[in-house]
């Protein structure tokens, strides 16, 4: 199978989207299927010009809503050369138009899929109703057909479906739950711990809380710095690492609440991290805690499991039910009390059960968060929604767990 993955944009600072598009594609070409990445990136970008695969950028896009004029002719050319087109993210010109391209094409056109990625999550309605109401706007001009028309809309898991229809009005189109996922990660390893503690010596011999991730709002930052202090008063070996981009301009507020708080030795903000140095982290780490206000999915959750390292998450992380199902973390609200009680269970937990905690947390990847398992069950609703296509039989059987559920 063929398929052409659209995503505004592939740089590693824009968050989780980009990083798994291009882990999904990974997979899919391990399995057998072919697959390049459409993007509105301009082609001389550092991470598009590093891109291992096949991509193509047509940037640079223009303002917030990445306008781009080259995408829809692009398309029209194109998209008969490929099986199925994925389109990741709404409230982007990717999914307008890529409906205009594919739309001009009739028959001659492959069906096309949407991957929301949590963008439909009712919180950001209560959170900032005036964009809500510009985007309702948009909903009704554009969105609300690019995913009533799609094959299929697909879901990471059972709650974004959910919540999904909580959001805007109409909503009708065909459901699928595929779930998303990661990498394995590099094997633990001294080389690894190493990097990531010659890069941070001060934090040798410590109990590390790790937060990876943007700096933002909805992360629950602040509710983190706010709780921790608590944790630090009752355990002096304890400290926290902030990792992770500045793209709000948040961080200096955040170091000067932590001031307030006398905790701000306490606290190591790292910035974004990669490669070894990143993985060092994970493995340095004791816990890792994403008390956020909305996450669909959480890749750095995938991520923490993937190293066998138990997550602290709030029940606005949509796989919150997964990693309590398994035991493989803790689950609070997204609330100042909800936060210091991730901690404080944390702490007062034993060294036997911190021990069934992380076996618990790796066995949670394994069975439920592997990148291999849902690029098979992507090619399985594919396969499910577009059943006129004409594609050459794969060595993998059927995914079993693909929901199909009409709205």
């Amino acid at each position: 199978m063929k398929l052409l993955h659209l995503v505004s944009s592939i740089d590693p600072r824009g968050g989780g989207i980009s990083e798994g598009v291009v882990r999904l594609q990974s997979a899919l070409s391990r399995a057998g299927h072919e697959g390049e990445i459409l993007t509105l990136d301009a082609p001389d970008e550092p991470f598009v010009k590093a891109f291992p695969g096949k991509i193509h950028a047509l940037g640079p896009s223009r303002a917030t809503y990445a306008y781009t004029p080259g995408l829809t002719p692009w398309l029209r050319q194109h998209a008969s050369d490929y099986d199925a087109v994925i389109v990741n993210g709404l409230w982007q010109y990717t999914g307008l138009g890529a409906l205009r391209a594919l739309g001009a094409l009739g028959d001659a056109a492959p069906p096309y899929f949407v991957f929301p990625h949590g963008m439909l999550d009712p919180w950001f309605k209560r959170r900032y109703p005036l964009k809500h109401l510009k985007k309702s706007l948009y909903w009704a001009l554009a969105e609300y057909r690019v995913l009533h028309n799609a094959a299929a809309v697909l879901f990471t898991c059972e709650e974004e479906r959910l919540l999904a229809r909580e959001s805007f009005w109409p909503y009708r189109c065909d459901e699928a739950v595929v779930s998303y996922g990661t990498s394995e990660p590099p094997a633990e390893s001294s080389h690894l711990t190493e990097s990531f503690l010659q890069t941070f010596p001060a934090l040798r011999e410590k109990r590390l809380v790790l937060f990876l991730g943007r700096i933002h709002e909805k992360k629950g930052c602040d509710l983190l710095i706010d709780a921790f202090a608590q944790a630090a008063a009752r355990s002096p070996d304890v400290h926290l690492v902030m990792a992770g981009p500045d793209q709000e301009g948040w961080v200096d507020a955040l170091q000067a609440r932590a001031q307030e708080l006398g905790i701000a030795n306490r606290i190591t903000w790292a910035g974004m991290l990669s490669g070894d140095v990143k993985w060092g982290a994970f493995y340095a780490c004791e816990v890792f805690c994403l008390p956020s206000h909305q996450e669909n999915f959480g890749i750095a959750v995938a991520e923490a499991l993937a190293c066998g390292r138990p997550v602290l998450i709030s029940d606005k992380v949509n796989i919150w039910r997964e990693v309590a199902d398994d035991a493989a973390g803790l689950v609070d609200t997204d609330t100042l009390p909800g936060t210091q009680q991730l901690l404080q269970r944390w702490l007062d937990a034993t060294p036997a059960e911190m021990a069934a905690m992380r076996s618990a947390a790796r066995r949670c990847f394994e069975q439920r968060f592997r990148i291999e398992q849902v690029a098979q069950n992507l090619v399985q609703a594919i396969r499910q929604y577009a059943p006129s296509l004409s594609v050459a039989a794969t060595a993998q059987s059927p995914a079993q767990d693909v929901q199909d559920v009409g709205v």
